[in-house]
């Protein structure tokens, strides 16, 4: 059998009732690649680094504050996780900058670090078996913004000819591949809040079947406008804390009000394993598996008991080959939105029963906002931070508990914790849910 693949055996994993009628847990035996993260690259409200952001998360510093990116003083919410200090002309010349979103900007800072710290040089790679999967929950909506303006100020013939590819959600890994002539499997995923955990998810099964060597995946989102903003008051989504924002956003607490935007970029390098050894790649974590569900309940509600959380949480223990109690963390999606966090709690409880109370949960939303499409790279990559470093972040603003929302969610504070097997949660508008498994990587295992 190839080097770094698995021929795994049709089994059922024991536990209990309760938790394994969500679905039945076993596989059918088919060869299967072993995926491991080799690099990942960030730039979010709390640094433009992975590093930057990761220090500021186990300080427990919230990337919360006012609104600067336009005038918010008439808007209900005015308050954002915005990227701060981001000056274009760092990163890009000015040509470039005029063909490029601001999420396409995001996107290609995150892929350059990414790379980098994965040791990746194009030129020593097959190109062809490089693929690219970044995905945008809303995508280009500032140029939309601008460019509609335009249209309606002075006419057709002032709209920029780069309208339809600064706004297409695509293009982010359409010049990612072409920056570094990758020319492997390239699209995008759009499943809302989701969206960078599904694009993940995919990138997965490519490599895993053989499709690809190399995937740079993740999401890029930069939705702090007017447009978005309105639409997410109009719907009571984000919290108005206006005078506190950096108290704003406080998953699981009684006294949450909705989520805090956020804005930025999360690229992951993944890697099919025996690619990654035979170039000598950093490796710092393998991705064991994948779960994938839809509520089929409500547009921007989740199904009130979880339902559709759980069987992605039990999916994804069935595609790694796990049992609940080999869960050790959990990386929530805890977006600090009422029926959010209660839906998200009870579905835990659902597949961990009892041993839920014992098992750390954490919100990455809580300091950096919620990323919308990259909200899911970002929070992976803070379950493999915590893995690599034995450090859990806090999941700040945890004051008044919440009597439905009674898990360990590490408050206020960060923890050494040692942790081999983590999931990480992601639930988006539209009733999708992707939950990643992902492990401390061994070279013996497997």
């Amino acid at each position: 059998m190839p080097s770094g693949t698995s021929n795994r055996p049709k089994k059922k994993v024991k536990g209990t009732v309760t938790q394994l009628t969500m679905v039945e847990l076993f596989r059918e035996s088919r060869p299967r690649r072993r995926v491991v993260v080799t690099g990942i690259g960030a730039i979010t409200p709390l640094g433009h680094t992975v590093q930057e952001t990761w220090d500021a998360l186990v300080a427990g510093r919230s990337g919360a504050g006012p609104i600067t990116h336009f005038d918010a003083a008439e808007f209900d919410s005015k308050i954002a996780c915005e990227v701060k200090n981001f000056d274009p002309a760092t990163y890009f010349d000015r040509r470039e900058i005029r063909r490029m979103d601001l999420f396409n900007m995001y996107a290609m800072i995150g892929a350059a670090e990414a790379l980098k710290n994965a040791e990746l040089d194009p030129e020593r790679v097959d190109r062809d078996r490089v693929g690219v999967i970044v995905g945008s929950g809303i995508g280009g909506i500032s140029t939309f913004e601008e460019q509609h303006g335009r249209l309606l100020a002075k006419g057709p013939s002032r709209v920029s000819p780069f309208f339809i590819p600064l706004m297409i959600v695509d293009m982010s890994s359409g010049l990612i591949s072409m920056r570094y002539g990758f020319r492997g499997p390239n699209y995008a995923t759009v499943s809302a809040c989701a969206t960078s955990a599904h694009a993940i998810a995919d990138s997965l099964r490519i490599i895993e079947r053989g499709d690809a060597e190399v995937i740079v995946t993740g999401g890029a989102e930069a939705t702090i406008t007017p447009a978005s903003v309105a639409g997410f008051c109009a719907n009571k989504a984000i919290s108005t804390l206006n005078d506190a924002p950096q108290k704003a956003s406080r998953p699981f607490d009684l006294n949450r009000d909705g989520f805090v935007m956020g804005e930025g970029g999360v690229i992951v390098i993944l890697e099919a394993l025996g690619h990654a050894l035979k170039r000598n790649a950093p490796i710092l974590a393998e991705l064991m598996g994948a779960g994938l569900s839809g509520d089929a309940h409500h547009m921007t509600a989740p199904a009130p008991d979880g339902n559709g959380a759980a069987r992605a949480m039990a999916a994804a223990l069935a595609d790694a080959e796990w049992t609940p109690n080999d869960i050790e963390f959990i990386n929530s999606h805890g977006t600090s939105t009422g029926l959010g966090d209660i839906a998200e709690t009870m579905a835990i409880k659902t597949i961990f029963g009892e041993r839920a109370y014992n098992i750390p949960v954490n919100a990455t939303k809580s300091m950096a906002g919620h990323l919308l499409g990259a909200a899911g790279s970002l929070e992976l990559m803070a379950t493999i931070k915590t893995i690599l470093t034995g450090v859990a972040h806090p999941t700040i603003n945890q004051e008044t508990p919440d009597p439905e929302c009674d898990l360990d969610y590490i408050p206020n504070t960060a923890r050494q914790l040692s942790v081999t097997r983590a999931i990480s949660n992601s639930f988006g508008f539209g009733g999708h849910n992707v939950t990643l498994a992902v492990r401390k990587y061994s070279e013996a295992d497997g």
